[in-house]
């Protein structure tokens, strides 16, 4: 039976995993809940092996195919954690837990690895093995980046990875993606400015912060404008911007700045970095204050490898029929640390007409589930097809 039509025999059941999960959405590494659903799921499929507690809360679980002449093996990801959101769906399943909610669909990732990993325990129509990885914390936590740490691709000999997600506004069975840099690394910065603080009518006895963080905000506008190259994708945004008064008539002592850098090169990111501090720096010195800056790298750049990327292109043609080339994401995304370790590519499933992630309003659309089953299924048989 064609895979597909598995799967739209199977989408009911896989519907009811993913708005249970949608249900009960939990955050960060904190999917103790969905992590157990999970582990539950693999075991009664017959997988041969589940795993818990990598990366902390994630579930690995390995699925072997009914021959390996190859040795090969194959690394199929999921992520399962939700936002610190507050949903305004008004769905029947909307989220029980308050200030938590599925805003990014990592619900319906995580049911359809699950949708296929039961079809590929059953079936085994593939020589070689597979390793379903379902992990927490990819929303700011490094989730991805601890499983790797905990020595997960070399434990299971994992030589290949694939991630997915969905992309709202993109038809139902429709595919997105594109070779090399593709998510943007996404780091942060802190700025402590400090000057001397005083009355806002005799202001030649101050050194005034807001006016020194002010110049400061502006100036950091020109890493972007003038030192990278004018084609290069960077940004710098500040986003929090905070003094020690709250008074009309007091010039504050001390400022604190918040913000973020993204780069899809990483001659770019330690550019910025460098600029950010040589900036602050000066800005403070001139007028008579200091400036201190916290660089906090988080996700790196994600690159897709350009032949898993057009065998997973070929693929989702073959699935969908419909493929384009996504646009550059200055967002993040923590696959970065499994594509740093080793090769393999992130495609962009269609959502159909829905409100943005991380709206309080998005919702999975369940009619891609049999799309993105097939594709993590096709995924597996075309690249290690049975002896």
């Amino acid at each position: 039976m064609p895979i597909k039509n598995r799967f739209a025999e199977m989408q009911d059941e896989v519907t009811a995993w993913r708005r249970d999960l949608h249900e009960n959405p939990e955050i960060l590494f904190d999917t103790h809940r969905t992590s157990a659903m999970v582990a539950d799921k693999l075991r009664d499929f017959g997988c041969d092996e589940v795993v818990t507690g990598i990366g902390r809360t994630g579930v690995v679980a390995v699925i072997k195919g009914k021959t390996d002449t190859s040795g090969k093996v194959i690394g199929l990801r999921a992520d399962m954690d939700a936002l610190p959101i507050v949903e305004a769906t008004g769905l029947p399943y909307a989220s029980k837990t308050p200030g938590a909610m599925h805003a990014c669909g990592h619900d319906g990732h995580t049911a359809m690895l699950l949708g296929a990993a039961k079809y590929l325990a059953e079936t085994r129509n593939f020589d070689g093995s597979v390793v379903v990885i379902f992990q927490p914390a990819e929303e700011g936590g490094g989730g991805g980046r601890e499983m790797c740490e905990d020595g997960m691709m070399d434990r299971w000999n994992i030589q290949e990875v694939y991630g997915m997600h969905n992309m709202p506004n993109l038809p139902i069975g429709h595919f997105a993606i594109r070779s090399g840099p593709f998510f943007a690394a996404t780091d942060q910065f802190e700025i402590h400015l400090e000057g001397k603080g005083g009355h806002a009518a005799r202001p030649q006895e101050t050194v005034d912060t807001t006016v020194m963080a002010a110049q400061l905000v502006l100036s950091l506008q020109t890493i972007a404008s003038r030192n990278a190259d004018p084609v290069s994708q960077i940004v710098v945004s500040v986003t929090s911007f905070e003094t020690s008064s709250t008074a009309f008539n007091v010039i504050p002592q001390k400022v604190h700045i918040k913000g973020t850098v993204r780069t899809q090169s990483n001659e770019n990111r330690d550019m910025a970095e460098r600029r950010i501090k040589e900036i602050a720096a000066a800005t403070g010195a001139m007028y008579g204050g200091v400036a201190e800056v916290t660089y906090h790298r988080g996700y790196p750049v994600m690159v897709n490898s350009e032949e898993q990327t057009e065998f997973a292109r070929d693929v989702a043609r073959n699935v969908g029929g419909n493929v384009i080339e996504a646009p550059l994401v200055m967002g993040g995304e923590d696959f970065a640390f499994m594509l740093e370790e080793r090769p393999g590519a992130y495609i962009l499933v269609g959502n159909g007409p829905s409100a943005q992630v991380h709206h309080p309003e998005y919702n999975f659309n369940d009619e891609a589930i049999p799309v993105g089953c097939s594709w993590w299924a096709e995924i597996v048989e075309r690249r290690m097809p049975a002896a």
